[in-house]
């Protein structure tokens, strides 16, 4: 029988090294000390072969099946796995790698996956349109600080001053990360602080006004597309994450028993974990039976198989169709909805509420707080706000904002 997720996890050392099969040659070995690793045994030419497919968790059970499945497209094109892993490893030795572009690449290669496509996107054609044609072809320990600032003035001078500061951004990045990996010594970017025009920052729009927030649930309920997209919209409030974050949710990560869903944030990359409300776990609940065999909790329509994750544009589009136009409401409003409420009306402390939004909090040592932070007081604060929408939502007037809660 294939493995399960909670079965990799729950997976302890004994005595003697373990092995669990999963299927097609993949399984987990458990040695009795170290971490579990994926391995792939496979015959290429008559022999029996063995190569690693990562370390658990860096790699999740569903990603060392797509690594196996990778493998076996090889072996059906009459290509050793291993030997095309070699022949990439002494390829990439022989590439110049010191280039900005070089550089570039391979950060977004090693980062990228954590990341959601389209800002991944977004980031490659930002560095191909702006920054490669002037900086790609040159040693990343050659840049000065001048000819990085011609760069980013470049920009600002077409009126895309936000685009200016992100590029600078970005290449503050790689230029990190070759300091990280030894082939430079410094960060120019560090010296070009405050010489460009400073970026206008734009609020996302989003509904704070408590009356305002009952309509909206309301219509949320009353939402007639499909299961997929209703269960989304009526979960964003409840959990506030980012709306990349929302859609590229996994079932293998939510764990109803102990009403927790646990992913790797897009923006700081530190691990998060959200408490679900009782009412979090019943709309999962009820919709686990439909999207539950795939990957994804909230699919594609364009894939019933749940291979992909649900459009940026579907729950934007739902809220359109409801009548929130978007000079009033988006999907990351609802963020700002949970911070702005969560304060001025539950009065709750503001480190809990930004620990939640997994927002970078310290404590007053100056150490940041890891994921189980607070955890208690936040599953007691997400069941106290998922509560109080249910207030909000059955008020058929706004409500005394002012009432002790």
């Amino acid at each position: 029988m294939p493995l399960s997720a909670t079965q990799v996890r729950n997976a302890k050392p004994a005595e003697r090294r373990q092995k669990l099969f999963d299927g097609r040659g993949l399984y987990l070995e458990i040695p009795a000390r170290g971490n579990k690793r994926w391995r792939l045994k496979y015959r290429f030419e008559g022999r029996e072969k063995l190569i690693s497919l990562g370390i658990y968790p860096d790699i999740s059970l569903q990603q060392a099946r797509e690594r196996r499945d990778v493998a076996k497209k090889l072996l059906a094109q009459g290509v050793d796995p291993s030997a095309e892993r070699q022949a990439q490893r002494a390829a990439a030795a022989d590439r110049s790698t010191n280039t900005f572009e070089a550089l570039a690449r391979e950060w977004i290669d090693r980062h990228g996956a954590q990341w959601a496509a389209s800002h991944r996107d977004r980031l490659v054609r930002r560095l191909e349109r702006d920054a490669f044609p002037w900086l790609g072809a040159k040693p990343v320990d050659e840049i000065s600080p001048p000819e990085l600032l011609e760069v980013a003035r470049r920009i600002e001078a077409r009126g895309a001053v936000e685009t200016a500061h992100r590029v600078l951004q970005s290449a503050g990045q790689v230029f990190r990360y070759a300091v990280a990996t030894g082939r430079a010594e410094r960060v120019p970017s560090v010296d070009l602080r405050n010489a460009l025009t400073p970026a206008k920052v734009q609020h996302l729009p989003a509904i704070t006004e408590p009356g305002r927030v009952g309509e909206l649930l309301r219509a949320i309920d009353g939402y007639e597309g499909s299961l997929a997209i209703r269960c989304a919209l009526r979960l964003a409030p409840l959990v506030f994450v980012r709306p990349g974050e929302l859609r590229h949710a996994t079932w293998e990560h939510v764990d109803l028993d102990r009403a927790e869903w646990s992913f790797t944030v897009s923006k700081t990359h530190a691990d998060h974990i959200v408490p679900l409300a009782r009412q979090a776990v019943a709309i999962l609940q009820e919709l686990e039976p439909l999207t539950g065999r795939g990957r994804y909790v909230f699919p594609s329509a364009r894939s019933p198989s749940g291979r992909r994750p649900m459009s940026d544009n579907a729950l934007l589009v739902a809220l359109r169709s409801m009548g929130f136009p978007k000079d009033e409401m988006t999907v990351h409003g609802f963020r700002a909805m949970a911070r702005t409420l969560l304060d001025e009306v539950l009065g709750v402390r503001p480190d809990f509420i930004e620990h939640q939004l997994a927002h970078r909090v310290r404590d007053p040592l100056g150490r940041a707080y890891n994921r189980t932070s607070h955890l208690e007081a936040r599953r007691e604060m997400m069941q106290r706000w998922a509560d109080y929408l249910d207030e909000l939502k059955a008020d058929s007037q706004s409500p005394d904002t002012s009432r002790d809660l």
